[in-house]
């Protein structure tokens, strides 16, 4: 298949998973959607379960790298961790129109996952959201060795760093996002500050 023809296969396919989620997508439908005949997406690759695995593995790996570079220039320095952190925080929970797709693919994997191979729900979680985490974790780990931070585990710090801020903007209804993030922030520096009691 030309590559041209792979990209519009895989874009396709992400469009349809991302409406209809994988259970009810449809063989016939993501071959419409991706311009190319069902035989296609047979040949290429035996149905639709491998299909979904080469596009959440794709999707989770071009976001997530492009979720690196962005975390990379939100910490790499911090002069002031209460500022930077809440910027990191409002930075994070503001949706991103290119990302869009994954994450709404993302909301009916997590619907549906008990009808998703688990192998590729752990494939899909090292190709993206696995890789970011390390990635913040790298960057609190660096900051914690210089004294910013007083951190033991830089992986769950960075999970509870993103619930804390990003993940809790839209759990409370009516509550300025600006005023989630900061009261994460402050809950995060509690527990991880340099000067914590």
């Amino acid at each position: 298949m030309r590559a041209d023809k792979q990209r519009d296969l895989l874009d396709g396919a992400l469009r349809v998973f991302a409406r209809d989620g994988y259970s009810r997508a449809s063989i016939g439908v993501l071959a419409s959607e991706s311009g190319v005949s069902t035989r296609t997406i047979y040949n290429q690759y035996g149905g639709k379960a491998a299909l979904f695995r080469a596009v959440i593995l794709d999707s989770a790996t071009a976001v997530a790298d492009r979720q690196i570079v962005r975390a990379a220039k939100l910490l790499d320095r911090i002069v002031d961790p209460r500022a930077d952190l809440v910027a990191f925080g409002e930075a994070w929970s503001t949706p991103e129109p290119e990302t869009a797709l994954h994450f709404a693919m993302v909301r009916q994997v997590n619907a549906d996952a008990e009808h998703i191979d688990p192998g590729v729900l752990a494939a899909w979680q090292d190709a993206g959201p696995r890789r970011v985490r390390d990635a913040i974790a790298g960057h609190l780990r660096r900051h914690a060795d210089d004294g910013v931070f007083h951190i033991d585990d830089e992986r769950i710090a960075a999970v509870q760093l993103v619930q804390l801020t990003a993940g809790s903007v839209d759990s409370v209804a009516g509550v300025d996002a600006g005023q989630m993030v900061r009261a994460g922030v402050d809950v995060f520096l509690a527990a991880y500050g340099a000067d914590r009691s």
